[in-house]
């Protein structure tokens, strides 16, 4: 593991151009450009975490790599990473980071193949250590707001990502790298790792994902109105015909740990340790740090292990489901469930688990 996180590091750390790797030095791992770009291997197989292979999405720019995509193979085929390594500012949120972060999420959005992503971090001691200070304090004001809506956009595009996401937290995740987290379906961190919104220590409030009226326009997700028809619904006041994707760490983590705790953590600036955080209910699994400072990581990737063998189809309503079901009333959220399981009905995946129950064997599903 430790020859492997130094291979990875390495790795982000290098050129966006391809000229300066290797075929030879890399063996079977690919490197892409959208996921179609494939490098021809010499030698023993390059294997990571577990004996599976790995190819790593990447474009072809001058920027170094800050933020990089790793694709499982083997038994791991469908679990993907998002890779954080902007090494000296200990993957602080800045231009470059947020940008090929976007690029990277917005690839997963309509890749079927992927049915559980793993956000980790690559540096040591750190998941992300919020906003970049000193590049936000170069910015005139105009840069400012154009930067922050790029940095609430990629916290709502995370969190409209369909399939399952979780943060592996092994260090410091604060202010609005812990709204990073908080944008992702699940979280695991180690028992050292620290967490807070420390946002008001700095004069200001949780807001990564906050968005504005027009902003909000472009996220909403349209309800056909004659999908809601067939349940007895019409646009109205109280139940429009889109349901706005959630927003920002104000707003996440209330609705992860409840409000009053919510609110002591947000006035105080505190900070939380990973033993702290499962108890309060803001990550589902805490451990142990390991002596590779990965121990959130290979938690996180058990995690995704057992979700990856389930109908992703399913899976993805689910998670469709209870994501548009949370912002709005009971009835219209039992309203939303039967239309997302209406959806899973004529799926050959529905078919294959009723077959496989009957006949006692594990369900092999396809995602179809």
């Amino acid at each position: 593991m430790t020859f492997l996180r130094r291979f990875a590091i390495r790795h982000c750390s290098l050129s966006r151009g391809l000229g300066a790797l290797s075929p030879a030095s890399l063996g079977s791992v690919t490197l892409h450009r959208l996921g179609v770009e494939k490098l021809p291997s010499r030698g023993r197989p390059f294997t990571g975490h577990n004996d599976t292979h790995t190819s790593w999405l990447h474009t072809e720019t001058p920027e170094s790599v800050e933020v990089d995509l790793k694709r499982l193979d083997g038994e791991d085929t469908g679990i993907a990473e998002v890779l954080m390594c902007r090494q000296k500012a200990k993957n602080a949120l800045g231009r470059v980071f947020v940008s090929q972060m976007r690029e990277l999420v917005s690839s997963l959005h309509h890749d079927t193949a992927v049915r559980v992503v793993v956000f980790r971090s690559l540096v040591q001691g750190v998941f992300c250590a919020g906003a970049d200070l000193k590049e936000r304090a170069e910015m005139n004001h105009s840069d400012s707001d154009l930067f922050v809506h790029g940095l609430r956009s990629l916290m709502t595009e995370i969190a409209l990502l369909p399939m399952p996401t979780v943060a592996a937290v092994d260090g410091f995740a604060l202010g609005g790298g812990l709204e990073l987290a908080l944008a992702c379906d699940l979280r695991t961190a180690a028992n050292s790792a620290q967490m807070g919104l420390i946002e008001t220590t700095r004069g200001l409030l949780p807001g990564a994902g906050k968005t504005t009226r027009s902003h909000m326009r472009a996220h909403t997700h349209q309800l056909p109105s004659c999908h809601l028809s067939l349940f007895g619904i019409m646009s109205s006041a109280s139940f429009p015909l889109y349901i706005l994707s959630p927003i920002g760490g104000s707003q996440r983590l209330p609705r992860a740990v409840g409000f009053a705790l919510a609110k002591e953590l947000i006035f105080t600036g505190r900070r939380v340790d990973g033993q702290r955080a499962v108890d309060m209910g803001l990550v589902n699994r805490a451990t142990e740090q390991n002596s590779d400072g990965d121990a959130a990581y290979r938690e996180a990737l058990s995690l995704a292990r057992e979700i990856l063998p389930q109908a992703p189809i399913a899976v993805r309503m689910a998670k469709e489901a209870m994501n548009r079901g949370m912002e709005v009333d009971i009835t219209s959220g039992m309203a939303i469930e039967r239309m997302c399981y209406a959806r899973v009905i004529p799926t050959r995946d529905r078919q294959e688990g009723m077959a496989a129950f009957i006949e006692k064997r594990p369900p092999r599903y396809t995602g179809e």
